[in-house]
């Protein structure tokens, strides 16, 4: 009776593990009519991406798609025109992809991460259903030409931590919500058409490394409260209408090593803390910055790019220069510079081209004094 009953409870349990990975194998029938409504909005021509998408278990063999394996849910999807992937190599050309983004994505409860990048075609705007997606992490839709704005929203989505639609053809203003990505690391908005004001709190962004804001239309000035993000290594905010003062606190920031601030409209005087800060790459040029150089430089001082060029800087080049502790390259030119610039490094390997079109600097490597 007892090794009958033992039989009954194991031949139970090996019915109950094959219903369940079973389930786990083939992914819920919602999930499923999501994905389908996903390719039905995409056109891609040349590789076949999607002739893989077919059949019910779409957590098994679909290209870019993947599961979580205890619920069996789609968790990632992972569709990138440009990568090091044989079915590129093979065809020696990067993809191309036409069509929009499907709000069905959204009936995707449990995603995690969403990549649907350089695409060069896809069209259309960001459903602004997506910020309903409470496990999202990774949001990438670089490369297409997704137009619109940023949903409302985007503040949402708590767990994000990469948030990239560069390239694109993005408009209107940076939503307030942004800042309450609290987890927030990388943050890429570059080349799209991005206006109004930084938020004042940006610096809530405190786990934030790199903030790239490129080739944009954003004006105000740039927040004080930047210099509040810990982590932040790497701040572009070139070629945008930005305008007023740079904060002096910027110069403080621990990881800081690359600032990106030329062709905006910035004014008044270059911060003394940013000639000794922590900053190895450092591009002021092309604004309406005055008054003299920092005359600051020290064993402190590293940098493999050093850019004041374009600006209305006046005086002379301080001498404290030559004691930085390197400086690869170095650009002063189209200023109101005088005087003899300082004899040995780096000025020793500069080209002419770094001095030009100043008021009246002379020495090496221009003629001399």
């Amino acid at each position: 009776m007892e090794t009958a009953i033992r039989l009954h409870l194991t031949v139970v349990a090996v019915i109950l593990f094959a219903v369940t990975f079973a389930s786990v194998r083939a992914c819920p029938p919602s999930d499923l009519a999501a994905l389908l409504a996903i390719k039905a909005a995409l056109h891609e021509p040349h590789f076949g991406i999607f002739n893989s998408w077919t059949g019910t278990d779409c957590c098994h063999n679909w290209h870019g798609v993947s599961c979580d394996p205890e619920t069996g849910r789609v968790a990632d999807i992972n569709l990138r025109g440009e990568a090091e992937d044989p079915i590129y190599e093979k065809n020696h050309r990067t993809g191309y992809m036409t069509g929009t983004i499907s709000p069905a994505i959204c009936r995707l409860t449990r995603l995690s991460s969403l990549t649907i990048a350089d695409w060069k075609g896809i069209t259309g705007e960001i459903p602004k259903c997506i910020t309903t997606l409470p496990f999202l992490r990774i949001f990438d839709l670089m490369g297409n030409k997704i137009s619109g704005q940023i949903p409302a929203g985007i503040g949402r989505l708590h767990r994000l931590t990469v948030l990239n639609f560069a390239d694109n053809l993005i408009s209107g203003p940076i939503p307030t919500s942004l800042t309450n990505l609290s987890s927030l690391m990388h943050l890429d908005l570059r080349n799209n058409k991005i206006s109004g004001e930084l938020p004042r709190d940006f610096g809530r962004l405190g786990m934030l490394s790199r903030a790239l804001l490129s080739r944009n239309l954003i004006g105000g000035t740039i927040p004080s409260s930047i210099a509040q993000i810990y982590r932040l290594a790497d701040l572009d905010l070139s070629l945008n209408q930005i305008s007023g003062p740079i904060p002096p606190t910027i110069g403080k920031m621990a990881v800081l090593a690359t600032l990106n601030l030329d062709s905006n409209k910035i004014s008044g005087r270059i911060p003394p803390s940013l000639l000794v800060s922590g900053i190895s790459n450092l591009n002021l040029s092309k604004n309406f910055l005055d008054g003299i150089i920092p005359d600051v430089f020290g064993p402190s001082s590293y940098f493999t790019v050093i850019d004041l060029s374009f600006n209305k800087l006046r005086g002379n080049i301080p001498k404290s220069i030559i004691s930085a502790s390197y400086i690869g390259h170095l650009d002063l030119s189209h200023n109101h510079l005088c005087g003899r610039i300082p004899a040995g490094s780096p000025f020793d390997h500069l080209e002419p081209s770094s001095f030009t079109y100043n008021d009246c600097l002379c020495g090496k490597p221009l003629k001399t004094c």
